[in-house]
């Protein structure tokens, strides 16, 4: 009976995983900003994961955990590197935005 429900719990677990990584490829293809792309990627990762976990309580093999471990740590990485890229890319534009509309010159009260 124990094994009975641990087995359906896995394999729940991994429809519902998988479910979770197409939704946030929906997410990850239509944006529409960069910010739902990169908080897609991470969840993207996070249930990766997550199959990685599974798949080792499933086969009994803990070289999967392993390789969760790797993933994990890949994607924080990636989810600091392109959150730094997205601050530069803001800057970048509130600087080119500043030197395009120019100095402003203070208005003359009449007397």
């Amino acid at each position: 009976m124990s094994d009975n429900m641990v087995t359906m719990a896995v394999d729940v677990s991994f429809a519902l995983i998988i479910l979770s990584i197409l939704l946030s490829f929906v997410r990850l293809i239509r944006g529409p900003s960069l910010a739902d792309r990169v908080v897609a990627l991470d969840m993207m990762t996070v249930s990766i994961v997550a199959f990685a976990a599974l798949f080792a309580i499933r086969t009994d093999d803990p070289v999967f955990l392993d390789i969760a471990l790797v993933l994990a740590l890949i994607g924080f990485l990636t989810t600091v590197a392109l959150a730094r890229y997205a601050e530069r890319r803001l800057e970048s534009l509130i600087r080119n935005e500043e030197t395009s509309s120019g100095p402003t010159e203070p208005a003359e009260t009449e007397k």
